[in-house]
Protein backbone atom coordinates (compact mmCIF):
# COMPACT_ATOMS: atom_id res chain seq x y z
CA UNK A 1 0.00 0.00 0.00
CA UNK A 2 1.24 3.42 -0.78
CA UNK A 3 0.37 6.19 1.23
CA UNK A 4 1.90 9.56 2.47
CA UNK A 5 3.95 10.07 5.37
CA UNK A 6 0.86 11.67 6.67
CA UNK A 7 -1.28 8.35 6.42
CA UNK A 8 1.00 6.46 8.62
CA UNK A 9 0.50 5.07 12.10
CA UNK A 10 2.88 5.47 14.41
CA UNK A 11 5.24 2.75 14.42
CA UNK A 12 4.95 1.72 11.05
CA UNK A 13 7.99 1.19 8.27
CA UNK A 14 8.12 1.54 4.80
CA UNK A 15 10.48 2.60 1.79
CA UNK A 16 10.03 6.43 0.39
CA UNK A 17 8.28 5.95 -3.04
CA UNK A 18 8.20 9.08 -4.55
CA UNK A 19 8.20 12.77 -3.91
CA UNK A 20 5.52 14.97 -5.31
CA UNK A 21 6.26 18.78 -5.58
CA UNK A 22 8.25 21.22 -7.01
CA UNK A 23 12.12 21.48 -7.12
CA UNK A 24 12.29 23.87 -3.87
CA UNK A 25 9.86 21.48 -2.16
CA UNK A 26 12.25 18.35 -3.58
CA UNK A 27 15.46 19.63 -2.25
CA UNK A 28 14.24 20.90 1.40
CA UNK A 29 12.50 17.22 1.55
CA UNK A 30 15.87 15.66 0.47
CA UNK A 31 17.86 18.17 2.56
CA UNK A 32 16.12 16.31 5.06
CA UNK A 33 17.67 13.27 4.44
CA UNK A 34 14.41 11.92 3.17
CA UNK A 35 15.04 10.46 -0.37
CA UNK A 36 13.79 7.99 -2.70
CA UNK A 37 14.43 3.91 -1.56
CA UNK A 38 15.48 5.06 1.73
CA UNK A 39 13.52 3.49 4.83
CA UNK A 40 11.77 5.79 7.10
CA UNK A 41 9.56 4.76 10.56
CA UNK A 42 7.03 6.82 11.28
CA UNK A 43 7.65 7.85 15.20
CA UNK A 44 4.37 10.15 16.01
CA UNK A 45 3.37 13.35 15.08
CA UNK A 46 0.96 16.80 16.79
CA UNK A 47 -2.96 16.80 17.10
CA UNK A 48 -4.22 18.58 13.55
CA UNK A 49 -2.12 19.21 11.07
CA UNK A 50 1.25 19.37 13.09
CA UNK A 51 5.05 18.12 12.52
CA UNK A 52 5.20 14.63 11.63
CA UNK A 53 8.29 12.91 13.32
CA UNK A 54 9.79 10.12 11.55
CA UNK A 55 13.20 7.95 11.96
CA UNK A 56 15.24 7.65 8.88
CA UNK A 57 18.45 5.81 9.63
CA UNK A 58 19.38 6.59 13.00
CA UNK A 59 18.15 10.05 13.05
CA UNK A 60 15.07 11.66 14.07
CA UNK A 61 13.42 14.19 11.70
CA UNK A 62 10.32 16.53 12.04
CA UNK A 63 8.51 17.14 8.60
CA UNK A 64 6.22 19.69 8.18
CA UNK A 65 2.51 18.73 7.60
CA UNK A 66 2.32 20.23 4.00
CA UNK A 67 5.71 18.22 3.23
CA UNK A 68 4.88 15.18 4.84
CA UNK A 69 2.01 15.05 1.92
CA UNK A 70 3.77 15.35 -0.99
CA UNK A 71 6.26 12.31 0.44
CA UNK A 72 4.71 8.69 -0.26
CA UNK A 73 5.80 5.67 0.96
CA UNK A 74 5.26 1.97 0.30
CA UNK A 75 4.22 0.21 3.38
CA UNK A 76 2.90 -3.40 4.72
CA UNK A 77 -0.52 -3.52 6.57
CA UNK A 78 -2.56 -6.75 7.15
CA UNK A 79 -0.68 -8.58 4.72
CA UNK A 80 -0.52 -6.29 1.87
CA UNK A 81 2.56 -5.85 0.04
Amino acid sequence: MIISIVGMKPGEVGTVTDIQGGQEVTRRIQGMGIRIGKKIEKQGSHFWRGPQRVLIDSFKVAIGFGMAEKVFIKVERNGNK
